[in-house]
């Protein structure tokens, strides 16, 4: 809104957007994230290289937020680019996982914590979007299962799920690609300690789908009975 006393200020246009600083953190993520799956496919024995670049894509989902508050550059557009490279990072590094654990039940596996986080996050964002609301806001999950209101709300229990989720199949990865040593005992013992918070994360995900589904099918009843 353009003030009527002093300076006039620029409109903001939608290039201003897509160049607001949190969002070109997300190109550099989504930059980094593309190159550690090219490098896993066609040169796997750099798979320290792969895992560093992920791990920096990772990191970088911490700064963008914070970017975007600290320079007041929250933007839808900057919601839906981070939400899109987390379930696409998340994915590919299961893909490759499929390929490291070339088993039937390990494939199988894989196969569904891609369809069940894909569908289970898809769904929260458009049921909180058709009701106008963010994804992770109390107003957008008053109505769900407890389980997913605290997952929401609280921080450090969202924090201890998706960092304990994604390094529990980071460190699968590189088990999968290193040699025996105190370093592959260290992150079999890391491994243990990710894998609760990745399975408590799964069962999350499947809350947060019917959750969500439930709360459509409520919107779409309350609509029909107008």
């Amino acid at each position: 809104r353009l003030s009527t006393l002093g300076p006039k200020t620029m409109a903001t246009t939608p290039l201003d957007v897509l160049l607001f600083i949190p969002n070109l953190i997300g190109y550099v993520r989504v930059l980094m994230t593309l190159t550690s799956f090219a490098l896993a496919v066609y040169d796997p024995s750099r798979w320290a290289l792969v895992l560093a670049l992920y791990l920096g894509s990772f990191v970088g989902d911490l700064f963008d937020g914070i970017a975007a508050r600290k320079f007041n550059q929250c933007s839808s557009y900057g919601g839906l680019l981070d939400m899109v490279t987390d379930r696409c990072s998340t994915t590919g590094l299961l893909y490759l996982l499929s390929g490291e654990y070339d088993s039937p039940l390990s494939r199988l596996i894989f196969l569904f914590l891609i369809i069940l986080d894909i569908s289970s996050h898809w769904c929260q964002m458009y049921s909180t979007a058709s009701l106008q609301t963010h994804h992770k806001s109390d107003e957008g999950n008053a109505g769900r299962i407890f389980l997913v209101r605290w997952y929401y709300h609280y921080y450090y229990f969202f924090g201890y799920c998706c960092v304990g989720a994604e390094f529990t199949y980071i460190l699968l990865y590189a088990l999968s690609n290193m040699g025996d040593g105190d370093m592959k005992d260290l992150c079999h013992k890391a491994l243990l300690a990710c894998v609760p918070a990745c399975g408590i994360k799964q069962v999350v995900n499947v809350f947060q789908l019917s959750s969500a589904c439930h709360a459509v099918a409520a919107h779409d009843a309350e609509e029909k009975n107008r």
